[in-house]
């Protein structure tokens, strides 16, 4: 049996996103026209910037799932952080914190009596004490280095009690400081695949250095090798391709066995690889995005098999195959 699409259901459901969404904008106006918000946020991410030690979130309730969130995002993005819970963190785990590190702690009241030991702990030791409140005058607030105070927006719970727009709005504030820092540290998706090396994300996030053909693994000859000896060559290392390189070691050519193809009307015991060669192949860094490099071998003019990785002097340090992008579960 199908359940029943209630219109009425639809509208609160729209009228919480609604809500939510106008508090989001909010937090946008705050941190662009309101000048404690701006200059608290531009002093948080000066301060977690020059840290020498890691960003510790803490929370408790609906808070504390929201630190939980940003400390993951903080981590993955190449912040080094930690969850501290604040129950916890009164019964021995406030050993975790140490005086390099800085805390963050979420409260949307800024009274949230677990917070009482984190709070006396960074004081006492001179730990950076960062607050993410709706209170300027609770006693996180007062208490704290920077206070990042949110706006005072309406919740989505038309109760008024449980935490839905102000929730979000931390969560929103915790991703704005997450992707400043990880803009400001010109972090790459390759560095993004370093901390993400499992599952469909991390498959996508593999570079060329991790699939690609090495040392003697790597097809070479030289314009002279007759083309006899380069087939033997192709043949025993089986990708496909042999390069073809200069006195001085730099890739100069490329011969494929599409290109063996296109001479068999000619008499090959005459050829040489230089009668042969492709002399402006497509190459790649060992510091690509494996999809990157599937992109090229796909969308080229001819489809590609394989892809000879070189470095800044033209020389050449890999090949990557097809058959590499297929075992990595690129392709």
């Amino acid at each position: 049996m199908k359940p029943l699409i209630s219109p009425s259901d639809i509208h609160v459901a729209c009228e919480a996103l609604n809500i939510e969404s106008k508090g989001i904008q909010d937090l946008i106006y705050a941190l662009q026209n309101t000048p404690n918000l701006s200059n608290s946020f531009i002093q948080t991410i000066a301060l977690i910037s020059t840290l020498q030690g890691r960003v510790v979130l803490t929370g408790i309730g609906k808070s504390g799932h929201i630190a939980k969130k940003i400390q993951s995002t903080l981590a993955s993005t190449g912040t080094p952080s930690l969850f501290v819970h604040p129950a916890e963190a009164a019964h021995g785990d406030l050993g975790m914190i140490q005086p390099k590190d800085g805390v963050i702690a979420i409260s949307a009241s800024g009274e949230t009596q677990e917070l009482a030991s984190i709070i006396v702990h960074t004081r006492r030791f001179g730990i950076s004490l960062i607050a993410i409140t709706t209170n300027p005058h609770s006693t996180l607030a007062k208490e704290s280095d920077i206070a990042m105070v949110l706006p005072q927006s309406k919740e989505a719970c038309p109760l008024g009690l449980a935490p839905t727009t102000s929730a979000i709005m931390q969560l929103a504030l915790g991703d704005a400081i997450a992707i400043t820092l990880l803009k400001k540290r010109h972090f790459t998706a390759s560095d993004f695949g370093t901390y993400h090396p499992g599952g469909r994300l991390g498959n996508k996030l593999k570079i060329v250095r991790d699939l690609m053909h090495t040392e003697n693994e790597i097809p070479l000859g030289l314009p002279s090798m007759p083309m006899h000896e380069a087939i033997m060559e192709m043949t025993q290392k089986a990708l496909g391709c042999i390069g073809i390189v200069s006195n001085d070691k730099k890739l100069i050519g490329l011969i494929t066995d599409g290109d063996l193809r296109r001479t068999l009307d000619k008499d090959i015991r005459q050829l040489t690889t230089q009668d042969v060669m492709n002399t402006d192949p497509l190459t790649i860094h060992a510091d690509m995005l494996a999809a990157e490099a599937l992109h090229l071998m796909n969308n080229n003019k001819h489809p590609i098999t394989c892809l000879f990785v070189v470095d800044h002097d033209h020389h050449p340090i890999g090949v990557l195959h097809i058959h590499d992008l297929l075992r990595a579960g690129i392709a």
